[in-house]
């Protein structure tokens, strides 16, 4: 039985095309472009936050987005804190959808899902996530 051995040429061809290849610091994927934010008093300190984000690459991305949107309308609203309610995501026609609803309020809300907005704001900015 013969060994095939790659050729030299065929080697040298695919490391030249693998070097046109640039890598993405998160590993291949693009980076998720921010597509609004919805904002709707419900009623008092209840807010409905609805976010779209293309390139997301999980769900995270997208309730990230609605958090940084709660966190930032609990400070435009003179509020430091914010309760998370609920958050529901859809994939549709490639753009992901976030609904997510929070509670805003003055002091420290109970509840286990609850967020400081001034640290919450700071991540988001550092991490590059737009808010409201």
């Amino acid at each position: 039985m013969k060994r095939v051995r790659p050729s030299l040429f065929a080697l040298g061809a695919f490391l030249a095309l693998a070097g046109c290849v640039q890598a993405q610091p998160d590993g291949g994927a693009s980076a998720p472009i921010y597509g609004g934010v919805e904002t709707i008093l419900l009623d008092g300190a209840l807010v409905n936050f609805r976010v779209v984000v293309e390139n997301a690459r999980s769900e995270g991305d997208v309730a990230d987005y609605a958090e940084c949107a709660a966190a930032q309308y609990a400070l435009i609203r003179g509020f430091g804190f914010a309760r998370h309610i609920k958050t529901d995501v859809a994939l549709t026609n490639g753009r992901w959808q976030g609904d997510a609803v929070y509670t805003i309020s003055p002091a420290l809300p109970e509840g286990l899902k609850t967020i400081d907005a001034e640290v919450v704001t700071a991540a988001c900015a550092e991490n590059g996530i737009p808010m409201v």
